[in-house]
């Protein structure tokens, strides 16, 4: 299982904003093209990803959203399509969905609650889980031992702010880099999953030839 938090400042915590100008709901074409890269590769979908959403932004602050498609049953497809224009629809009817101090599944492997960025990477720490936030700076992936079940930051076009990242500070999230250019938020994020694509696919390689090595 591969995890990432998406965070956005902007994005509105109602889902009565207008499917035609996605950009006005705080920015949440950059929320529906994360959604998009994390779960869609050609004729397939990706079980194996967990996303977080973090909306920051009017009228009900904070809203987390989580996707699981590899939880449901059947076709992801038979709840998320491809169209920028559905996955908007899907976050609209996740955040009518709400329900006030709970964590509402609305169907299995979507939900939602109220809960902050720091309480969700306190969370997942809990867990065991490594955590990674991708910056300039940081390592470069390539080169970053990577442990099963991360998981990975990505800001909006704002980034992450200070004052939340003070927030978990005492967790020491490791930085790594995906490339020399701040690229956009599903960019960075599909340079992620072909990495861990690479080494998944040289992992089951190795596997297969150790196999042929003990027929032998």
């Amino acid at each position: 299982m591969r995890e990432f938090i998406y965070y956005s400042k902007h994005a509105v915590t109602t889902g009565n904003f207008d499917l035609q100008n996605l950009m006005k709901a705080g920015r949440m074409d950059i929320a529906c093209n994360v959604i998009i890269m994390s779960f869609f590769v050609s004729h397939a979908i990706r079980q194996n990803v967990k996303l977080h959403l973090i909306f920051d932004g009017p009228p009900s602050p904070p809203m987390h959203l989580e996707m699981w498609p590899g939880k449901g049953l059947g076709d992801i497809k038979d709840k998320m399509d491809i169209s920028k224009k559905d996955v908007a629809g899907l976050i609209k009817k996740m955040l009518y969905k709400y329900k006030k101090g709970e964590k509402n599944e609305i169907f299995p492997g979507y939900s939602i609650e109220k809960k902050s960025f720091s309480s969700l990477i306190n969370d997942l720490s809990e867990e065991g889980k490594t955590i990674f936030i991708l910056d300039k700076r940081g390592e470069k992936l390539r080169n970053a031992e990577i442990p099963e079940n991360s998981v990975f930051i990505l800001g909006d076009q704002d980034g992450i702010p200070k004052q939340e990242l003070k927030r978990v500070k005492n967790l020491k999230l490791k930085k790594v880099s995906v490339g020399p250019y701040m690229y956009f938020a599903s960019q960075a994020l599909t340079i992620v999953q072909n990495e861990l694509d690479l080494r998944e696919n040289k992992e089951a390689e190795l596997e297969s030839m150790n196999e042929y090595v003990e027929i032998e």
